[in-house]
């Protein structure tokens, strides 16, 4: 018996997110864990390379989970291919509970990522394929926003546990992960399939009966349904008739376009350093000499502002565009890197040792410089919150075409798991042998995301999914001369609404929706 299906967008796309929850959550549970006495002891203190492995475990696990993402969404669909990322979480969680050393606890953090790579790349695709045009953007923000839910959560859960003695402390916190896939394993089943999946497939009367059901309360017949339903089916016939196949789609008849778009916007996001604020942010506050619980609630306070001005991008991402804030958020994040670097590199003294013990913060400042880095590492959050965060994931979901859109959102969350996992392993040596220069590097990174946003990255707000490939194709408008808004859906929603106020039958072009038997309203 197939249980009943909840058709809200909102609701769809909450239920969804939960698999970007498990990332933040997964996050939260070595930051807020790796500073705390319980750990370093029982660890036996690992810095530099044995940190960067463990910390870097997570990515290693999502490049694995990302690469066989695409083919498995594809076959059996979005919904039940986040499902299945489910299992490999409940498992790595087990073993990081019953880790007897930090083999085991990489062991745990890796079948963790394996689930994190499915999620992170086919919840993007099944909540940009069930939104409409004008609020995709902000449905696909919600992931964002849970991921940094999860992050919130789990930090002061690990703070709640470090006041546990011995290993309990940590093995609680962790233990805790269950919780959040379980629900969304009770969830996933009441979410209807992706009607774009569903034509893939070959099963129309199945995707027209959901995409009526979410875009028009179950009305086949709304012009919006219909001209929607035009372009998917006219579009997947196109593309079956493309003479390339396999990786050659990703490459051939300007397909590399819309690869580099959605594969180095992904990219950036991690080559900006702000998630180095995210995994490391304790060592940065111990650079601006602040320890203890002070240290760790002045990171959960740069959480909640995390989600607080991701929450705001919400409200206007589809309005102001995509353009706009990945091209000056990189360049607002670029000024704040100098700024935390330069303050570190001219003000801070050099710590043998490492500070309070710790081999991978070998630098200090106090007073007032201290207050500048503390200052500029929040408001490197706060516009990483309110662009290339939520952005990101926004734009890497859009750019691919309905044959591609599974598989190329996984070479796109494969390209940021890679810097992900690069950053992890390298962050904490470079903390140690490089220390301040480490952000100008950051930096110097961010104003090169902003060149190749201007120079490469056309508007897709308020547009199809099916009409994106225009802003594509060769011949295509440069992405400078692109804006929000003119969508061919408009003009071909009210040709629809025209012919039927008429009472004219629809043309052929129309698709299949207006042949199906017993979808007439």
């Amino acid at each position: 018996m197939e249980l009943p299906k909840i058709y809200n967008t909102y609701f769809l796309a909450i239920i969804s997110t939960v698999g970007g929850m498990l990332f933040g959550f997964d996050i939260s549970s070595m930051s807020a864990i790796i500073g705390t006495k319980q750990y370093v002891t029982y660890f036996n203190d690992p810095h530099g390379v044995t940190q960067g492995a463990i910390g870097s475990a997570l990515a290693a696990g999502s490049i694995v989970g990302a690469l066989f993402a695409g083919p498995l969404s594809d076959r059996i669909g979005r919904r039940d291919a986040i499902f299945s990322a489910c299992l490999w979480w409940l498992i790595g969680t087990a073993i990081q509970v019953a880790c007897n050393g930090y083999g085991m606890l990489i062991a745990g953090r890796i079948l963790n990522g394996v689930c994190v790579g499915i999620t992170s790349s086919q919840v993007p695709v099944y909540l940009a394929e069930i939104a409409k045009k004008e609020k995709r953007g902000s449905i696909i923000v919600i992931q964002q926003l849970a991921i940094e839910w999860g992050i919130l959560i789990m930090f002061f859960i690990g703070y709640g546990c470090s006041f546990i003695a011995g290993d309990a402390s940590f093995r609680t916190a962790w233990g805790i992960q269950f919780v959040p896939a379980v629900c969304l394993m009770l969830g996933i089943p009441f979410l209807p399939r992706s009607p774009r999946w569903l034509a893939k497939v070959g099963r129309e009367d199945k995707a027209v009966e959901v995409l009526a059901r979410i875009q028009a309360g179950g009305r086949t017949d709304d012009p919006l349904v219909v001209a929607e339903w035009e372009e998917i089916t006219t579009i997947l016939a196109a593309e079956r008739d493309a003479p390339y196949s396999g990786w050659r789609r990703f490459v051939k008849n300007g397909m590399w376009r819309r690869t580099f778009a959605g594969m180095s916007v992904q990219a950036w996001q991690q080559l900006s350093g702000a998630n180095v604020m995210t995994y490391y942010v304790v060592y940065v506050f111990q650079m601006a000499h602040l320890s203890g619980n002070i240290n760790l609630i002045s990171s959960g306070v740069q959480y909640a502002l995390f989600i607080v001005f991701t929450s705001i991008v919400f409200f206007f991402i589809d309005k102001t565009g995509r353009r706009p804030l990945l091209i000056y958020g990189a360049i607002g994040m670029g000024i704040c890197q100098f700024v935390v670097g330069g303050v570190l590199g001219t003000y801070g003294s050099y710590v043998p040792g490492g500070v309070g013990g710790n081999e991978n913060v070998i630098i200090q400042v106090t007073g007032h410089p201290s207050h500048v880095v503390i200052a500029f590492s929040y408001l490197l959050i706060i516009v990483y919150a309110l662009t290339l965060a939520p952005v990101a994931w926004v734009y890497a979901a859009e750019v691919w075409s309905l044959e591609t859109r599974a598989t190329g959102m996984a070479l796109a969350s494969l390209a940021n798991w890679i810097f992900n996992f690069s950053l992890g392993l390298f962050v904490p040596p470079a903390f140690h042998n490089i220390s301040w220069k480490t952000f100008i590097i950051f930096g110097v990174l961010c104003f090169g995301a902003a060149v190749q946003a201007f120079l490469f990255y056309p508007e897709t707000a308020q547009k199809s999914l099916e009409e994106i490939e225009l802003l594509f194709s060769k011949g295509g408008p440069k992405p400078w001369n692109t804006r929000p808004g003119d969508s061919l859906l408009d003009a071909k929603i009210a040709q629809v609404e025209e012919l039927q106020q008429k009472g004219n039958p629809l043309p052929e072009k129309f698709g299949s929706i207006t042949h199906s038997e017993g979808l007439k309203g």
